[in-house]
């Protein structure tokens, strides 16, 4: 018989949130894995002795989160470092309560469209992750044969895009080579993660430059995410592929996804805080911070996708974190470089939204931990159980701040929140029962690189 494992780490609070509610407890770790949810006086006065040589942390009224797992994260290293990188990304990522992120298969050049490209990335990583780190593939015309290899490498799926991707190196497929990428990794039981936007669409709206929001948002109509998403949902179905739709900023496509799901077509889907917590009607002209593809729409729509989370057509929400140097970010909405970094500020932007939507901290774990979990396959994440790691996210949800870029751990400290004041500061991240981040000091880097296991 084995023996139960003994903790060396208890951390108990008022507000745990598990996957059966909020409510105090003590969560007892062993070895980087959690191996009992227990009542909150399990220990001390009125409970058992500690452990000998186990270490209790009393959170109080501070909320005990399993970390976030953020699956749309662009890091850009290596070859683009400049925007972003390993050390400062999972730097951020930490700060800001996340304790695992994948990263996406561009703006890093080489892209990670082979195995090999995925081992000139890992190289790169290992050293710099603060937090737990995996990888996408990539999806382009040139690489069929790759995605084979790339799989069977760890890969947790692969990401393409339907309309330009903004770099030569990962070009976007049209329908023919979509439907023989989608074949080939539903062959393989994989997972194609898909950037809809209809390039036909895009290419007859009207194209401005200039400063003016308006003109940029008539330049992505909603129509582009919609065609998309219903030629994706319809090849889905013909080659019983598992796919998985990107950055939903289109209140419109919703009715097709929940169709579809009802139908039994294997969709997901995603969205992010900027699309959730900004709307187009505050975007100053000029304001080229706000710019991301698709763009930031208007209240009405926001309010409906918010609708779409709390029925569960959308599954999940994640930063799509995509940084670039201050020189992009010129104040032409054509020209700009096209990404929000939000990395640090998800899980306040949201929770300070969701609050006053009347929704719990449970719905906001939901959708950063268990769902982006759930999504890439990742068991041991995503939830205060025994069994999985012992990644933490403290927060002070009362508690509120004023955004300051120069405060963000983002290599580009350049945010769309900034000025904004949220609800929610993040105390503590806890990676495998290891502290890593308490109030902005972080450790070292102890991230594992992850690989896809099933």
């Amino acid at each position: 018989m084995t023996a139960e494992p003994v903790p060396d780490l208890v951390l108990r609070s008022q507000r745990v949130v598990t996957p059966e509610g909020t409510r105090p407890a003590s969560v007892a770790v062993a070895d980087g894995k959690i191996v009992a949810v227990l009542p909150y006086d399990a220990y001390g006065s009125e409970g058992e002795q500690l452990p000998a040589g186990a270490r209790l942390e009393d959170l109080g009224e501070h909320a005990l989160l399993p970390g976030l797992v953020d699956t749309h994260v662009h890091v850009n290293d290596p070859g683009r470092t400049e925007w972003e990188g390993f050390w400062t990304a999972t730097r951020a990522a930490a700060a800001g309560g996340i304790t695992t992120l994948l990263d996406m298969p561009l703006n890093s050049l080489p892209p990670t469209t082979t195995a090999g490209n995925l081992l000139v990335k890992q190289d790169v990583a290992r050293p710099k992750a603060h937090v737990d780190t995996g990888f996408w593939g990539g999806a382009i015309p040139s690489n069929v044969a790759d995605l084979k290899p790339l799989y069977e490498a760890g890969v947790f799926g692969f990401k393409c895009f339907l309309s330009p991707s903004g770099v030569e190196e990962f070009p976007e497929l049209d329908q023919d080579q979509l439907a023989r990428s989608m074949a080939e990794i539903a062959g393989l039981g994989g997972l194609l993660i898909v950037h809809a936007e209809d390039p036909h669409h895009l290419a007859e709206a009207p194209q401005k430059s200039g400063s003016k929001y308006a003109d940029f948002l008539a330049s992505r109509p909603r129509d582009a995410e919609n065609t998309a998403i219903e030629g994706l949902i319809a090849l889905a179905k013909r080659l019983d592929a598992r796919v998985h739709v990107l950055h939903l900023s289109s209140c419109d496509a919703l009715p097709l996804i929940a169709a579809a799901k009802r139908e039994g077509v294997r969709i997901s889907v995603e969205s992010c805080p900027h699309f959730l917590t900004l709307t187009a009607e505050e975007v100053p002209d000029g304001a080229t911070e706000f710019k991301c593809c698709p763009p930031i729409r208007e209240a009405e729509n926001q309010d409906v996708l918010w609708a779409g989370l709390a029925d569960g057509t959308i599954d999940c929400i994640v930063s799509d974190h995509s940084p670039c140097t201050t020189d992009l970010k010129t104040p032409d909405f054509a020209s700009a470089w096209g990404g929000i970094s939000s990395l640090q500020l998800g899980l306040p932007a949201i929770w300070s939204e969701a609050r006053k939507r009347g929704h719990s901290l449970d719905d906001v774990v939901r959708w950063m931990s268990e769902a982006p979990a759930k999504l890439a396959g990742l068991e041991q994440k995503g939830a205060i159980e025994a069994g999985r790691d012992a990644d933490f996210a403290v927060l002070a949800p009362e508690e509120t701040f004023t955004v300051d870029p120069v405060e963000l751990y983002h290599r580009n400290q350049v945010t769309a929140y900034a000025g904004k004041t949220l609800h929610g500061v993040v105390k503590q991240t806890w990676l495998r029962g290891t502290l890593i981040n308490r109030e902005g000091t972080l450790t070292e880097p102890t991230g594992h690189l992850l690989e896809r296991t099933k």
